[in-house]
C-alpha cells in the first residue's frame, strides 16, 4: 500500500472561545463586543493543515457527549478527516480554550479545560492503533505521558513530535530515541536539553536519538539538524497579519515533506513557507497553504 499521502495525528482536540470587547476592557464587569466559536487544539490544527497539503488524514482524540463535541467533529469531517478514532466519552466536557483579549486582541487572559484528553489512554490506544495505516503518525504532548510512551513503543509508523509548550515538552525526555522528527521553538528545545544555544540544542536532540530536528527561532530562522548536519536557515520575508497557527502550519509542512523524500534543507524550506503563508492570513489553518507544494515546486 502507498502510504505517501497517508498520515495520522494523535492530540488536542479543542473548541477556542475568543472574547473581544469593541473598547477598553472593563474589570469585574460585563463588556460589550464579540465571542466566537472555532475549532482548535494542536493536533487537530496540524491535521487541519495536512489536509490543505492534499495528505488523508486521520485524527485520534477525545470529545465528551455535548454540543462543542459534535461542533468539532461536524467541522473535521467537513475537511474529509477521517474521526472514527475520536472518543467520545459519556458524561465528559470536550476541551475548550477560552481566552480573552483586549480591544486590539492582545491577550489578557486564558483558561484551558483539557482534561478530556486524559482519555487517550494507552487502553483505548492499543485498540485504535493496529488500524491506522499512515506513513507519519503526529504526536503532540497534550497527551498523557503514559500514552506517549506506549505509543513510541507499539507503533511502526514513523513519529513526530510537536512539543507544545516548554512545560509540555518534558513528557518527550523519555521517547526521543523514537522519533523520526521534532519541532521544537528555541524556549522548548532549552527545557528539553538544557541548552540556551539553539545549535547546541540541535545537536543534544540528535545525540538522544532523534533522527530530524527542526528549531523555529522566529524572525530569526530556523536551525535544522540530521546526522552531523546543523543548518541555520535565515527566515523568509512574511506579512505578518496573524502569527497564530503558523507552528502548527510548520509542523505539517515538515511531515509533508518528509513523505515525498525532501532533503534536510528542502524540508526546513518548506517548514519556513509554511509559517510565512500562515502568518499571512487572518485564519490560523490558512486556505493558502494548499499553494505550498506548487510553490517549492515551482523554485
Amino acid at each position: 500500500m502507498d502510504l505517501q499521502n497517508k498520515a495520522a495525528v494523535i492530540g488536542g482536540l479543542n473548541a477556542d472561545i475568543w472574547g473581544r470587547p469593541s473598547g477598553p476592557i472593563i474589570l469585574r464587569d460585563s463588556n460589550p463586543g464579540s465571542v466566537t466559536l472555532t475549532p482548535g487544539g494542536v493536533g487537530r490544527n496540524i491535521a487541519h493543515d495536512l489536509c490543505l497539503l492534499g495528505l488523508d488524514v486521520s485524527l485520534v482524540s477525545a470529545v465528551g457527549d455535548d454540543s462543542n463535541g459534535e461542533f468539532l467533529l461536524d467541522r473535521c469531517r467537513g475537511l474529509g478527516m477521517d474521526v472514527s478514532r475520536v472518543r467520545v466519552v459519556p458524561g465528559a466536557r470536550s476541551s475548550s480554550y477560552l481566552y480573552i483579549t483586549d480591544e486590539r486582541g492582545d491577550m489578557q487572559l486564558a483558561v484551558n479545560d483539557m482534561a478530556v484528553c486524559n482519555e487517550i489512554s494507552p487502553e483505548y490506544l492499543e485498540r485504535v492503533l493496529p488500524s491506522i495505516q499512515a506513513g507519519a503518525l503526529v504526536l503532540d504532548t497534550n497527551l498523557p505521558v503514559e500514552s506517549l510512551e506506549f505509543i513510541c513503543r507499539s507503533s511502526c509508523i514513523p513519529l513526530y513530535a510537536d512539543p507544545v509548550s516548554s512545560v509540555k515538552a518534558m513528557k518527550l525526555r523519555s521517547v526521543m530515541k523514537h522519533l523520526r522528527a521534532i519541532k521544537p521553538n528555541a524556549l522548548e528545545a532549552a527545557a528539553l536539553t538544557g541548552q540556551t544555544d539553539p545549535e547546541l540544542a540541535a545537536r543534544a536532540l540528535i545525540d538522544e536519538g532523534v533522527q530530524r530536528v527542526f528549531i523555529s527561532l522566529g524572525t530569526n530562522g530556523m536551525i535544522a539538524a540530521e546526522g552531523s548536519r546543523i543548518l541555520r536557515m535565515p527566515s523568509p520575508e512574511a506579512n505578518v497579519v496573524n502569527a497564530t497557527g503558523a507552528g502548527d502550519a510548520a509542523m505539517s509542512a515538515i511531515v509533508w515533506a518528509d513523505l515525498h523524500g525532501l532533503s534536510l534543507e528542502d524540508s526546513a524550506r518548506a517548514a519556513q513557507l509554511a509559517g510565512a503563508i500562515t502568518c499571512a492570513s487572518k485564519e490560523s489553518n490558512a486556505p493558502e497553504l494548499s499553494r505550498l507544494p506548487g510553490l517549492l515546486a515551482a523554485e
